[in-house]
């Protein structure tokens, strides 16, 4: 940082030895290794507040862009309306999904002319059904 190399710092030591002399040097040592200590402290102190402001800009931002990717994805493919919320084209409201199965014609040998029940399940659609939808990843 400083580009302090040996010849400098021996140079250093000896003017400090002089100086000072070899009697305070242990308390001088101490003191300027506080000061350093105190500086880093500090510095740190200063980088993380830097680096939060930083990485807080950054979430902002990519907050912003995925609003704007989803707004233009919305726009793109926009939401249909659910089969019970459709009008027919003569203003009337679309059947609902639970008359449906009373319009089909019952065709002989069909299991409902026999008066044979069907699975539960197949009583009552899914909504994966009703929207057309895949079955979620596993």
């Amino acid at each position: 940082m400083f580009d302090i190399g040996a010849s400098e710092l021996l140079l250093i030591v000896v003017v400090a030895v002089v100086v000072i002399g070899p009697k305070d040097m242990p308390m001088a040592m101490r003191t300027a290794g506080r000061w350093i200590g105190k500086m880093r402290k500090i510095s740190g102190h200063f980088r993380s507040g830097i680096d939060a402001m930083v990485r807080e800009a950054e979430l902002e931002e990519m907050e912003r862009k995925w609003r704007e990717q989803n707004e233009a994805i919305m726009k793109a493919n926009p939401v249909l309306p659910d089969l019970n919320q459709m009008q027919a084209p003569n203003g009337s409201e679309a059947p609902s999904l639970a008359h449906a199965a009373d319009d089909v014609p019952v065709v002989e040998g069909d299991a409902r002319s026999e008066g044979a029940a069907l699975p539960t399940d197949a009583k009552k659609p899914s909504a994966q059904a009703e929207m057309h939808l895949p079955p979620p990843p596993p």
